[in-house]
């Protein structure tokens, strides 16, 4: 009886790590807190925890590093990602695919990021428009770029939606890929769009901090329309 009430224990923080993993909770790369923390959030013993981590381990969720902690690994990225994006950087064609596919899921999660965003999440798109302008300022195309993606991902975040957020999270490498390529080279086929692309960005964050749902989504649309409309297969 005890060892099926240990064995039960163990698969209830199971279940609370695996929904920390999918809400975004312990996003890729983070550092899970110390057993003793977990034991005293989930109210079990660090021998519990320490079994539960090691069976998220063995399935490739979390990675043990000699005396750094324990990470959450990005098994969730490379599942969908790695593929596509091999596809993508071998077929510019299919590139029109992930701008159609990015119209709906963006426009989504920018909708119910509107919608659900904390006042801690705005902050932070706040602050990311504003490493993006200031990437704008000093003509940085990387930091630009850089920044232009941990916006999008701010906003996948913010819409508090598991799904959304496992998808987007799931393509991941693959959209960060592509909105490199879609902003760097739209920017230097024409300098002018650079400003339009910044506006187009400033306008979703302020709906999302406006609380404005449906603004919020036709914005992102809008943005991914003009990227459609200035980006040909052709282009490489």
């Amino acid at each position: 009886m005890r060892g099926r009430q240990a064995g039960g224990r163990v698969a209830e923080v199971i279940q609370k790590l695996e929904a920390a993993l999918l809400d975004g909770s312990l996003a890729a790369n983070a550092r899970l807190p110390a057993e003793r923390v977990l034991a005293e959030q989930y109210q079990v013993s660090r021998n519990t925890v320490r079994e539960a981590i090691q069976r998220l381990n063995a399935r490739g969720l979390l990675r043990s590093r000699a005396g750094a902690g324990v990470y959450v690994t990005d098994q969730l990225r490379t599942g969908i990602s790695t593929p596509w994006g091999e596809l993508v950087a071998d077929h510019p064609g299919v590139r029109e695919d992930i701008l159609e596919f990015r119209r709906v899921l963006e426009g989504a999660t920018a909708y119910f990021a509107a919608q659900r965003a904390t006042a801690e999440e705005r902050e932070r798109i706040k602050g990311l428009m504003q490493e993006l302008e200031q990437a704008r300022r000093d003509d940085n195309r990387p930091a630009e770029a850089n920044a232009d993606t941990r916006l999008h991902e701010a906003i996948a975040l913010a819409s508090h939606n598991s799904m959304f957020l496992h998808l987007h999270t799931s393509v991941l490498s693959m959209l960060r890929e592509h909105i490199t390529l879609n902003g760097n080279g739209l920017r230097e086929i024409d300098a002018n769009v650079a400003e339009q692309l910044l506006q187009q960005h400033r306008s979703v964050a302020e709906s999302i901090c406006l609380n404005r749902p449906e603004e919020a989504r036709t914005a992102m649309q809008t943005h991914i329309d003009f990227v459609r409309s200035r980006f040909g297969p052709e282009f490489d």
